[in-house]
Order: structure tokens, then sequence, then C-alpha cells
């Protein structure tokens, strides 16, 4: 892939994942929540772009009102971009999650975004009243609602997934123009597609096997942009990882809890429990896994941004189990060695 024409953004995620404290004990959800804003302002202060969280709704994740924390967290810091990631869009209100945004835009002075999922965490949609079999429709039905919200004028709208709007003013309006949303994008070409016809945004969900097989998501996404007359737009990769001063140390500090994770989401989402193969994999160069030293990360993320033609990367950290200094110290290494390294990596091969 060409390399991006855009500038180069940095972001970590995180979905809330319960922390234990020294004694491997979990912390309250709202020792939890507490601890995640203080990971938020550190990412600020290291010089991060972006800080987004992902809503769920278990007891593992309990981060249900990702806006209200990002609040929290814009209230303390002065620059770094605060967003959802994902808002799960087919189980919610297009209108509320609009006003939730336009609230959080104004609250840290336009640094809102929302990147938008049709769910594959799914435990939201019989607790908000949902019906599975109508996963596909509530998305499109709900995105096509929200991009006219975007426009900032009076909306008519009419649905199956929600009453009609006629000729409606929903505010908060933003002060520039809308923020910036993107579509979080897991295997779907549907989704890719629907991202250019709407002109959002994409973002490459990476969680598992080659990055690379991606690729051709990135190059359907410009020609359908092209097709619809629209120019081009960014694309960004979230993918997890753990970095801490040594291979071995992140190695051993995140397989055991990945693999308790792993198995627990796997008794609903069926996912495949790895084996120790299976990590080495993942970790090593050609998997989605980002496990390491600064430098083994940024190696990593410089060919796999260069591969998959993005100028973003956003860290999904944490992972059930881990401890807050062990998040803290993750957050300060990717800030202040990952990212800088990255950024000469990128450089070097551009101008060789």
């Amino acid at each position: 892939m060409a390399v991006s024409p855009f500038p180069l953004v940095f972001g970590l995620d995180t979905f809330g994942d319960v922390t234990h404290d020294e004694g491997d004990r979990p912390l309250s959800h709202a020792q939890t929540i507490r601890n995640l804003v203080e990971q938020g302002v550190l990412a600020d202060q290291v010089g991060l772009d972006f800080f987004g969280i992902g809503e769920h709704h278990t007891d593992d994740f309990p981060l249900s009102a990702a806006d209200v924390v990002l609040a929290a967290i814009a209230a303390r810091t002065a620059r770094i971009h605060v967003g959802s990631a994902v808002t799960v869009l087919s189980s919610d209100d297009p209108v509320r999650v609009f006003q939730r945004y336009s609230t959080l835009n104004a609250v840290s002075s336009g640094r809102a975004e929302v990147i938008l999922g049709r769910g594959s965490s799914i435990e939201s949609f019989p607790l908000f009243g949902y019906d599975l079999a109508d996963y596909e429709n509530l998305f499109e039905e709900k995105v096509d609602l929200f991009a006219e919200l975007l426009k900032g004028e009076p909306v008519t709208w009419q649905g199956k997934t929600r009453p009609s709007l006629d000729n409606q003013d929903v505010v908060p309006h933003t002060e520039s123009g809308p923020f910036p949303v993107w579509v979080g994008v897991g295997g779907s070409p549907q989704s890719v597609l629907r991202a250019a016809r709407y002109g959002f945004s994409l973002m490459l969900a990476i969680i598992g096997g080659s990055p690379a097989r991606f690729a051709p998501f990135s190059q359907l996404f410009s020609q359908a942009l092209e097709s619809v007359g629209r120019d081009a737009l960014p694309v960004g990769v979230h993918s997890p990882g753990h970095v801490a001063a040594t291979d071995e140390q992140a190695r051993e500090e995140f397989w055991p809890r990945y693999l308790e994770v792993i198995r627990r989401v796997s008794e609903t989402r069926g996912f495949a429990i790895p084996t120790e193969e299976s990590f080495r994999f993942e970790i090593g160069p050609q998997g989605a896994l980002y496990v390491g030293s600064a430098e083994t990360v940024a190696q990593k993320i410089a060919q796999n941004l260069t591969v998959l033609g993005a100028n973003r990367f956003d860290l999904k950290y944490g992972m059930g189990g881990l401890s807050h200094e062990a998040l803290m110290t993750n957050i300060e290494l990717y800030g202040t060695q990952v990212v800088p390294r990255v950024r000469e990596l990128l450089s070097r091969s551009q101008d060789g």
C-alpha cells in the first residue's frame, strides 16, 4: 500500500477491563473507573493524540457510560482527543448519541470523536430490548439518521427502528461543524462501503490473524470513496497489545491474563481458546497482538501502518487482571518511546 497522505495519529483504546490489586484481587467497578480517568490524563501528559473507551455492559467490562468518563478526562486535559471506541449504535438511539457527544465536544472544546460499531459484543441488545434478528437493519437505519444529525440542520427522517422526526432541531449544536466520525470494521466489506457512502473515516479492528489480510479493505475504501465522489479519508488500525520494559516481561504479564479473558469470552462469543503456540504467532511479526518492548511494538506498528496504508494506530491496552500500575507503565512507554520510534521509522522509510 502507498503511504497515507494524512498526518500520523496515535491513540489508546480501553474496554475498562477490571484491574487487580497487589494481592491479585479484583478492584471494584468504581475504583476501576476512577483509575481509568487517571490513565486518560496520563495519555495526554505523554503526548498521545486520542483516548477512546469501548462500550460494554458486563461484570468484566463495566464501562457502560463511556461519554461520562470521557467528560471527566476532558475536564482534566487540554490537548488529547477523547471518544468512543466503539459506540454500539445499533442498540442505542442516534439522537441521544449525537446529543451526548455534542455535549462532550463542548466540554472538551472540540476534542470529541465517535467510532460507530454494529456490536461484535452483543450484550447490549437484550439489555435494551433489541432483537438480534434485526442486527443489520438496526445499524443501517441508525447510521443513516446519525449522518443526518451531523449536518447541523433540522432533521426530517423516517424509518422502522425509532419514531420519525419532522423538521426536528436537535441540540446542542456544535461550534465548528461536525465532530469526527469513524466506522469500526472487523471483517465486513459492506461496512467499508457504508463508511465511504456516508463519508466517515475507516477504523480497522484487527484482533487476530495477519493484519495484511485487511489491506484489501483499505483499497476498497479508497475505491468506494472515489466512486461516490468523495475525497480521501483517514484509515486507522485498532489492535490489542501491552508494552513493558522487555519482551519477556510484556509476555509474562499479558499471556495469562489474555488466556483467561478469552476463555471467559469464548463461552458467549465462540472464540477459539489460544494456545501458547498461537499466542507466539500473534505477538510475532505477522500476528495481530502488539506485545513486547517499546522497540518490538514500534517496529510492528510501523510495518503494519505501511502495509495497510493507514495513518492512525490505536493500541487497545489493558487486559482483565492486570494492575493499574502495569497499565500506567504501558501508557508511559507507548507515549514516550513507542510513538516517537514509529515516527522515526516511518520518516526513514519515506526518505529512503
